[in-house]
């Protein structure tokens, strides 16, 4: 993957939106959001809009509307135009005094010929058109109020969020989850007329919902886009169920099918279900400090992929109260060259040359404001990095200078005094235990095994297993071990597993939103 290309695909999409707000308010989503705070950040924006933050909105049906004072509107969606996206729109446009329009959608028109149910063979005769879009346009200036005013519906593939040169996620198909085995069972009873599934191995587009085909059929029609941008004519590889259908629509793509007529580079697509690799997302293998501060750290609000860093630390505040209104720090720097080449390097460290990389840039920066910094050799601790970052405290200029470099200081600092840090090799020595287990004792041994571990949280200690800790350590337990065959002593083994659990999770004061998820309201009711 061309770093360059990755990079310049994103900011070539926002440019494009960025053309378009000038004295707007802008209405993004949750997905559009993240894109824009690892691709070029909200201050960009805010230059080219002109106006203050407020001009920055939630898009949601209970967003504020425009004021007589505020005629045009900018609304930047990841999603189709269509179903509860549009009466959105209808609800804040109807609410306020817009008589300019523009919405920027990430998904193609050709997508949303498919969404309007298009036959294939009548969607090809309107290439170069754009129906719906125009369609919508029309709408727009119905609820504005007058056909005279101005709309502007338009494509632009905001698909990426950009995390590293080399590292790029997709924040709208954060919930696109590959199908599990009971799934088969789900899909066989939408299709009674059809002959029946017996594996995941049989599902094709076909016995797919309508959704998660269109969700498909998105995600799809944005790494065409990014295939285009590079210039690239793809081949695609698939392992598992849902990322063959995945690559296979990629491949029938009539968009994609054009433009390889025309690419003069070739790019390998490797798509792989998650699922197939579960230890991976779970286990504390890593000796990696950025993977530690995404696990402990809070999340930041809105976001899948950066956490909360608590800057109290840098202000004067004293009470623990009015800390709250500290607005919080982050990991995404996209506007801080010192700060970037900071990031890159915790992605690509092991945990001791990440936080020796943090003293580096920490001194060096000090040492560049001529602050009375005091210089210390050996090994690196919290206390030392934050006496580091507490010399910019006092000075303004500064703080400003070096702001994403603190944000990132503060990240690490929090991270190693966190105690799910201390933790982590406590989880690491358990892992191994279990891999040398399953080698040696059946599944239903090692079950057995963590059950003296499964405590209510009235009898648990700090270095005792949180019921959300405990189900990561099950799933690790069924990851690592495969295909394996059941038994009456496995089914007893399960049976107490369950009934811990459900006495655990009922004697819990609050359910974290994780275990919320798993368990339902009824539990949350109990």
């Amino acid at each position: 993957m061309s770093a360059l290309g990755v990079q310049s695909f994103t900011q070539q999409g926002w440019e494009q939106v960025l053309a378009k707000v000038k004295r707007a308010l802008v209405y993004l989503d949750a997905a559009c959001a993240e894109s824009l705070h690892w691709g070029c950040g909200s201050t960009r924006l805010l230059e080219a809009v002109g106006g203050p933050a407020c001009h920055l909105r939630e898009f949601e049906p209970a967003a504020v509307a425009g004021g007589a004072k505020q005629p045009k509107a900018v609304f930047v969606l990841s999603c189709l135009l269509k179903g509860r996206t549009v009466e959105t729109l209808r609800n804040i446009i109807c609410r306020s005094h817009f008589q300019y329009c523009v919405v920027v959608t990430a998904t193609n028109h050709a997508v949303h010929l498919t969404a309007n149910h298009v036959p294939a063979a009548a969607a090809a005769e309107l290439e170069g058109q754009q129906p719906v879009f125009e369609q919508l346009e029309e709408k727009l200036c119905e609820w504005m109020g007058s056909m005279n005013y101005t709309a502007e519906v338009l494509h632009v593939p905001l698909l990426l969020a950009p995390v590293s040169p080399y590292l790029a996620l997709t924040p709208a198909f954060a919930c696109l989850f590959p199908l599990l085995p009971q799934d088969v069972d789900l899909l066989n009873s939408a299709r009674l007329d059809k002959k029946r599934m017996g594996s995941l191995g049989e599902v094709d587009s076909t016995a797919l919902t309508p959704e998660l085909l269109l969700q498909i059929r998105c995600l799809v029609s944005g790494l065409s886009s990014l295939c285009e941008h590079l210039g690239v004519r793809e081949e695609c590889f698939a392992v598992g169920s849902l990322s063959r259908i995945i690559a296979a629509d990629l491949a029938n793509y009539a968009p994609a099918k054009n433009r390889r007529k025309t690419s003069t580079s070739r790019a390998s697509v490797v798509f792989v279900d998650r699922t197939l690799d579960l230890t991976g997302t779970v286990g504390h293998h890593g000796d990696n400090l950025v993977e530690k501060i995404i696990s402990v750290l809070p999340q930041l609000p809105g976001h899948t992929n950066d956490v909360m860093v608590n800057m109290v630390e840098l202000t004067a505040l004293q009470n623990e109260e009015k800390q709250n209104m500290i607005a919080p720090g982050c990991l995404a720097q996209s506007n801080d060259t010192a700060a970037k080449a900071l990031w890159e390097a915790l992605l690509n460290s092991k945990h001791k040359e990440a936080v020796m990389e943090v003293r580096r840039h920490l001194v060096e920066a000090a040492s560049r404001e001529n602050l009375p910094i005091k210089m210390s050799m050996g090994r690196v601790t919290p206390g030392q990095l934050m006496s580091y970052i507490q010399l910019f405290k006092n000075n303004f200029k500064a703080l400003v200078n070096h702001c994403g470099l603190l944000q990132l200081g503060l990240a690490t600092v929090q991270t190693l005094k966190h105690p799910q840090t201390a933790k982590w090799d406590n989880f690491l020595a358990f892992e191994r235990l279990l891999l040398q287990s399953i080698g040696e004792s059946t599944i239903s041994i090692v079950l057995n095994q963590l059950l003296p571990m499964i405590k209510p949280s009235n009898q648990r200690t700090n270095d005792d297993y949180s019921s959300e800790e405990l189900l990561i350590l099950l799933i690790y337990i069924y990851s690592i071990t495969g295909e394996f065959t059941e038994d009456k002593d496995l089914a007893e083994a399960e049976e107490k597993v369950k009934k811990a659990l459900v006495q655990v999770f009922c004697e819990e004061t609050e359910l974290s939103p994780l275990l919320q998820k798993v368990t339902g309201e009824c539990l949350t009711k109990i």
